[in-house]
């Protein structure tokens, strides 16, 4: 047996008995891999390589915009930027049937689109729109179910940390092409989930909001455009070559404290507690991908990443993955195999780590088969995405609930038709090139 064969079993066969027993992801990851170097180098070498590795994994500049974004979120969610966001959200909302249901929508893309995580969004806005809504006679669990089906969006509309994430381990991916990329996808999510709140709010009849006047409409809008303006200032900046992916995030930190100091809704003694609640929330996703690196450098060493990649698709199908990818060549079938496993995968693990195990597997495979690493890396972080939603590891759905003041249980009922949506969706993002490829190429960025 091989070298590159007995590290790939310990590490495997040690990682799946670590998760099986509880250990978290990052921990079971980092432990698999040291071990499995033991059979390669001598036990000291070994680990201390691991030490190595942990510190080189993270010490990436274009990682340290993922604490910024977090920062970001976290000061918007607190500084009274949120509620501007609903209230835009229903003038938009307007008249339709469930009207507040769909602003909870409209609010989830444009607060993720500002804060790039959808947790912040689903309970920023969750926690808004729910008393809302309950005033109204809305279902709670209908409630709930939108608002935790429509808070995803913000990992797929710019700027996310998912996507930086994907850059960083799939190497010259550009962040600005895979920002634009996003943008349609998440729109597409949106619509979906639109589009069933309002058929089911018409069987539940719910009504619409009161007509508003010119007026109202007008104040709405002109008290949410400074809000509105961080999108502009830091993908605008991003595009326009006025600063990196990295350097607007730190923008979007500086945007977003004035912005929340002049609302008056956080004070100075408020933001060293922001400042903890995402450095906790940084350390969780820095210390995943500085375990993760020691993973990369196992398999590299013993020369695992040449026998499934840059040997060719055969290679990997015969040596990897023959009981999956053997039953066909054909693309189309190939690619929804890819979109199984993925979404089986987001089931249990968090995006971050997923992104950093199965990009080097998948993202080979995909660009032998033609597809453009730009899109496949925004069809991993779509399906992880719909990961957040599913028990048993769904953060959103966790928190969703939570704000909702409902169970699990009663909520997923009222999840599965948000879920068939979201599928049809990925399954456009993943068979049409433009919806994904557009905007970038129409900006010269592919």
């Amino acid at each position: 047996m091989s070298i590159a064969v007995q590290v790939a079993l310990v590490m495997v066969v040690l990682l799946v008995l670590l998760l099986a027993a509880g250990v978290p992801i990052g921990v079971g990851i980092g432990l698999s891999s040291a071990v499995s170097m033991i059979c390669m180098l001598p036990s000291n070498v070994a680990f201390a390589t691991s030490a190595q590795r942990i510190f080189a994994g993270s010490n990436s500049f274009s990682l340290i915009a993922i604490p910024f974004f977090i920062l970001a979120g976290n000061i918007m969610n607190n500084g009274g930027i949120a509620l501007r966001l609903v209230n835009c959200a229903k003038v938009i909302g307007g008249r339709m049937p469930g009207a507040l249901a769909q602003s909870n929508v409209i609010a989830n893309m444009l607060f993720g689109a500002i804060s790039g995580s959808g947790a912040a969004a689903a309970a920023a806005i969750g926690s808004t729109m729910g008393p809302l809504e309950e005033a109204e006679g809305y279902d709670k669990n209908y409630s709930a179910a939108v608002n935790v089906a429509s808070a995803p969006v913000g990992m797929l509309i710019p700027p996310s940390n998912t996507m930086i994430v994907y850059s960083t381990v799939a190497g010259s991916v550009s962040i600005s092409a895979l920002f634009m990329a996003g943008y349609v996808p998440g729109l597409i999510w949106g619509l979906g989930v639109i589009i069933l709140a309002t058929i089911t709010a018409k069987k539940l009849g719910y009504r619409g909001e009161a007509k508003l006047t010119a007026s109202i409409v007008l104040k709405t809008f002109w008290q949410a455009i400074p809000s509105l303006l961080m999108i502009v200032i830091v993908i605008g900046g991003i595009l326009c070559g006025v600063f990196t992916a990295t350097e607007g995030s730190a923008v979007a930190v500086v945007y977003a404290t004035v912005l929340s100091l002049i609302y008056g809704s956080i004070k100075i003694k408020d933001i060293p507690r922001i400042v903890l609640e995402s450095a906790k929330i940084t350390g969780t996703i820095t210390f995943m991908i500085g375990l993760s690196s020691i993973m990369s450098w196992a398999m590299a060493f013993t020369g695992i990443p040449d026998m499934v990649g840059a040997a060719g698709f055969c290679v990997f199908k015969q040596k990897v993955a023959d009981a999956v990818l053997g039953i066909t060549s054909n693309k189309i079938i190939i690619f929804l195999l890819i979109n199984i496993i993925l979404l089986f995968v987001g089931t249990f693990m968090d995006p971050t780590p997923a992104i950093l195990i199965f990009t080097p597997i998948f993202l080979p495979i995909c660009t032998s088969l033609g597809m453009n690493a730009v899109q496949f890396g925004i069809v991993l972080c779509y399906n992880l995405s719909v990961g957040t939603i599913t028990p048993p590891v769904g953060t959103i759905l966790f928190t969703g609930c939570k704000v909702g003041g409902v169970t699990i249980e009663s909520v997923i009922s009222h999840l599965l038709p948000y879920f068939v949506m979201i599928i049809i969706g990925l399954l456009l993002v993943t068979y049409v090139p433009v919806l994904s490829l557009g905007l970038p190429s129409l900006l010269g960025l592919l």
